[in-house]
């Protein structure tokens, strides 16, 4: 018999995890941010169900700071493969000016968790995929693939069921949902060689070219949206090439400088990267802010 390569078996294992997750399902969902890892997903879930197209929609929770261009990715790729695509955004958080300017954890809150929670619950969505993998930060090596959420869309770590030999427990409890994760055990690395191993167009923010950019508390901040953007005293716009590792809002996503603009390059220079992708997410830090404490709250 022959054996599968690294990532034939991940591929494998994904798509098992897929298929498990819709026949445990009454209403799925898959989570579609356009992101590196949300956009392989989408890939999976189109080879997983071929010829048919993947039996849920795509949502996307608009923070609404994302990168104009990753919007534009977003609704070519929704189009381009024929699938449907939900757009959900919390409007009285928006009506309100929250922003992660001047709001910080609670723009988070408001526009990211309550905005999802608010999603799923409008859906009736008892099983939501998502990209999330186990390598990008220390509460998510902690979650299971298949992961219940209580009633109110929390999270306790305690009470995640066992998943040995690869079998998944889909089974729910009135109120309760599961976020599953196909993508759990792959590294960033691999979502990298994955893409370029099946020739996958990723959102050109991941490339690096020429964009402007402020210098702010050590980290590059490409100024995404210039009328919007709140200046410090000081701070001045250079054109400095750059790209990003990890896409959240524009405001507290941090690029870096590279030279790798297309998938091979980014393939070496990830192998050679001494840092986590994470750097980038300027809110991952301790206290109430912190991405653990975020999921206990219902966040993805």
């Amino acid at each position: 018999m022959t054996s599968l390569s690294h990532l034939e078996a991940l591929e494998a294992e994904a798509i098992h995890i897929l298929r498990e997750g819709v026949a445990e399902a009454r209403s799925p969902v898959m989570l579609f941010s356009a992101g590196k890892d949300s956009t392989v997903l989408a890939h999976l879930a189109l080879r997983a169900f071929y010829p048919a197209p993947p039996p849920f929609p795509m949502l996307h929770v608009d923070s609404t700071w994302e990168f104009r261009s990753l919007m534009e990715f977003r609704d070519g790729f929704v189009r381009d493969n024929g699938l449907s695509l939900i757009v959900h955004a919390n409007e009285e958080g928006r009506a309100a000016g929250l922003n992660p300017f001047d709001h910080g954890d609670a723009y988070t809150t408001v526009m990211r968790t309550e905005a999802l929670k608010d999603a799923l619950d409008r859906g009736g969505y008892d099983v939501v995929f998502g990209g999330a993998r186990r390598d990008e930060e220390k509460s998510r090596a902690k979650e299971r693939v298949f992961s219940v959420r209580n009633p109110g869309h929390v999270w306790d770590p305690r009470q995640q069921r066992p998943e040995l030999w690869r079998l998944y427990n889909g089974r729910l409890a009135k109120g309760q949902s599961v976020r599953v994760f196909p993508l759990s055990n792959w590294t960033e690395a691999d979502i990298w060689t994955y893409a370029l191993l099946r020739r996958i167009e990723l959102a050109p923010l991941y490339f690096a070219m020429p964009r402007n950019v402020v210098e702010r508390d050590g980290a590059v901040i490409v100024v995404d949206h210039p009328e919007r953007m709140r200046f410090r005293p000081g701070e001045t716009v250079t054109t400095r090439t750059v790209r990003f590792r990890t896409l959240g809002c524009w405001p507290v996503t941090a690029a870096i400088e590279s030279t790798a603009d297309d998938l091979e390059s980014v393939v070496r220079e990830t192998l050679f990267a001494s840092s986590s992708e994470r750097q980038g997410r300027l809110s991952d830090r301790e206290g109430t802010g912190s991405l653990e404490q975020q999921k206990r709250e219902g966040y993805f």
